[in-house]
């Protein structure tokens, strides 16, 4: 299976490609960041955005993407802005048909690490070993792309529950053959 990892961002939206499953060893496939101009209105950055993650669909074609949750800052500004390029990477898989998994900033950690208080370098220091390479991806926003997909790739069949107890699908619901296990959901009252 093959998973592409993005962690959203305005100025610059990391991503890493990471084939994974069946047993085997998770494999680094390609990682990088899509930089865009300060300068450059919004709306033309999110094209730039689209575009590139558009570009990485149709050079790897992945099976999944995994896609780093809003984390909510204290400038609700910057909140709005980062649902912007959310809004144009879930646009572009779901024009690609490609599953879609959103995974909060502490359950990628919780994956990788083991704690979703991890810090960045504890995160990079695992990608290093689980990935069985010699440097942590670079810059820190591949990196975050790279553990976003590792993290779907880690949890793949592994139920999820949201905060009120019910289990989490995908954004898009698949077979039988997708990331994760059919299960019912369950209500709490």
């Amino acid at each position: 299976m093959l998973v592409l990892g993005i962690d959203p961002g305005t100025a610059n939206t990391g991503y890493g490609v990471v084939r994974g499953g069946g047993g085997a060893t998770p494999a680094l496939i390609e990682c990088g960041v899509i930089r865009t101009r300060a300068r450059e209105p919004l709306p033309a950055r999110l094209r730039e955005i689209y575009d590139g993650v558009r570009e990485l669909i149709e050079k790897h074609h992945p099976d999944a993407l995994a896609v780093e949750d809003i984390f909510y800052s204290r400038n609700v500004r910057t909140t709005v802005v980062l649902g912007h390029a959310r809004g144009v990477i879930l646009l572009a898989a779901e024009m690609s048909d490609i599953l879609v998994n959103e995974l909060a900033p502490a359950e990628i950690k919780k994956a990788v690490v083991g704690t979703g208080g991890a810090t960045k370098e504890q995160v990079q220091f695992m990608l290093t070993r689980l990935l069985r390479l010699k440097t942590a991806p670079q810059p820190a926003d591949a990196a975050d792309g790279v553990a976003a997909a590792l993290a779907c790739l880690m949890s793949a069949n592994v139920p999820r529950l949201d905060g009120n107890g019910r289990i989490r699908e995908p954004s898009r619901p698949t077979s039988s053959s997708s990331l994760h296990a059919t299960a019912p959901i369950v209500r709490r009252t």
